[in-house]
């Protein structure tokens, strides 16, 4: 299921932001952004619409998709 980003206060935002990109680590980048920049990229990737929080009730755990793949997988 999709938790659409405007239901969550800004504090629970970023901290599922911070939460994914440290779970995720590596940066195959050219240079090593800094966990803000990172944080600032993905916080704008969720509010354009091209990353999505998805709910799984099965594991009770929240994750970051891109809208297109997770689109696809549901369909």
């Amino acid at each position: 299921m999709i938790i659409p980003w405007q239901q969550l206060s800004e504090t629970a935002l970023h901290n599922i932001a911070q939460s994914f990109i440290l779970r995720e680590g590596t940066d195959y980048g050219v240079s090593e952004l800094t966990l803000a920049e990172k944080e600032a990229r993905l916080l704008k990737q969720i509010k354009s619409g091209e990353v999505v929080i998805v709910w799984s009730e099965l594991h009770q755990t929240l994750d970051l998709k891109l809208k297109r793949e997770f689109l696809t997988q549901h369909k």
